[in-house]
């Protein structure tokens, strides 16, 4: 029998869902891709029980992956749980990209991010309304429709407990991830994201830099097609 088809898998980032991905998949119509809402988000808002680890994220993508060779692509907080399971599972997942993926346990990382003001905002709703304006600004925010409003702030229990999963500790060892990891980061982000990017780089045994250029954190978003580049990256490496 022939060998199984490497996949290409997009794993979200906080307060974000699978849907944010069609631009990128556009570009990468030659390739098997797949996205999912993880629990408490998007289509799995209600999911029950709720994830309340990060850990829990974790379980949820390896199940996923039906132990098929596959390419994971971790968006912001997707990163973490692309680089976890690979540690957990480096005979199916070959490669690892991850963008600008959060690091707040490092004592470098800065406490005013939308992250750090949302943990501070107190309910879950409000810690979801506060994450948002901070990551696409006040204007963006009064102009969406009152439905998307409400849906984000339901996420907000999700996203408190993915932010107190990553303030817990490092979810993993980058001395362990032994598969190939493209780290992308945007020309324009945050300077502790720019930072952040070269950083995860020098700690993994085999990784590389890329930078898209003109783009800041939602590059799958504003920059489809380089973003699919970095999964093009990724599999010419295996």
């Amino acid at each position: 029998m022939p060998a199984p088809r490497t996949h290409v898998v997009f794993v979200h980032g906080a307060l974000d869902r699978a849907t944010s991905f069609e631009r990128t998949r556009r570009h990468l119509a030659d390739v098997d891709t797949t996205t999912y809402d993880r629990r408490g988000y998007g289509r799995a808002v209600d999911a029950d029980p709720p994830a309340r680890t990060f850990e829990d994220h974790v379980d949820d993508l390896l199940a996923r992956l039906d132990a098929r060779p596959t390419v994971l692509v971790g968006h912001s907080l997707g990163g973490n749980v692309a680089l976890t399971a690979a540690v957990r599972r480096p005979e199916v997942v070959r490669a690892v990209v991850t963008y600008e993926a959060p690091m707040p346990w490092e004592p470098w990382w800065p406490s005013d991010t939308a992250g750090g003001a949302a943990v501070q905002a107190g309910d879950a709703a409000r810690a979801a309304e506060v994450f948002m304006r901070r990551m696409i600004g006040d204007q963006r925010w009064q102009r969406l429709p009152e439905r998307t409003k409400e849906a984000r702030r339901r996420e907000g229990v999700a996203l408190l407990a993915d932010l107190a999963g990553l303030r817990a500790g490092r979810p993993f060892d980058p001395a362990d991830v032994r598969v190939p990891v493209v780290v992308g980061v945007g020309s324009e982000s945050r300077p502790h994201q720019k930072d952040a990017a070269p950083r995860l780089v020098a700690s993994l045994p085999d990784a590389e830099l890329v930078v898209i250029e003109g783009a800041s954190h939602g590059a799958h978003l504003s920059h489809p097609a380089e973003f699919a580049g970095l999964a093009r990256r990724a599999l010419a490496r295996l």
